[in-house]
């Protein structure tokens, strides 16, 4: 077990690939984070554990129950895409995001990424701050993004890559 002390909740916990063993636990975490109603079916879940393309890493808490969870994609044109962070609410404001954030980026760097790409909410004040202290950059508003109508953000990160 691995302590995470960014905050002022300390966590004990490890992260590790996420897997299609987790698929019903995974899916039970995102009804939980996204209460907006924009949770993954189970089975678009099942194709992301399952595609080669696919970064999927989850963050595990001391009694072994998934605490967190990111999901990245890499796209047809060499880009990297978030398509799902989620904390769930009892281990919010302790770091996970930042560090599923950081190993999802270190993966795509690994197999030769550079720049990564993800949508927030425009009303999404503490995610917009994290992306933007790790070095994201709003492109564009997207009017009406989410299904029930909120407006997104598209944001971007160059990565470092060592060549």
């Amino acid at each position: 077990m691995q302590a995470i002390n960014h905050y002022s909740k300390a966590f004990k916990g490890l992260m590790r690939p996420l897997i299609l063993s987790d698929l019903n636990e995974l899916w039970q975490l995102d009804l939980r984070v996204f209460l907006d109603g924009e949770v993954y079916e189970r089975e678009t879940f099942r194709f992301l554990l399952t595609n080669p393309k696919v970064i999927a890493r989850q963050i595990r808490s001391e009694y072994d129950e998934m605490a967190a969870f990111g999901i990245a994609q890499i796209e047809d044109t060499g880009q990297g895409h978030i398509t799902a962070i989620g904390v769930a609410p009892e281990y919010r404001r302790r770091g996970l995001a930042r560090l599923l954030l950081h190993e999802i980026e270190r993966s795509l760097v690994a197999r030769g990424i550079s720049s990564i790409k993800l949508e927030v909410r425009a009303n999404n004040d503490a995610a917009q701050q994290l992306y933007e202290q790790l070095g994201y950059i709003t492109t564009q508003r997207m009017g009406k993004y989410y299904s029930n109508g909120d407006d997104g953000y598209s944001m971007v990160k160059l990565l470092e890559t060592f060549d």
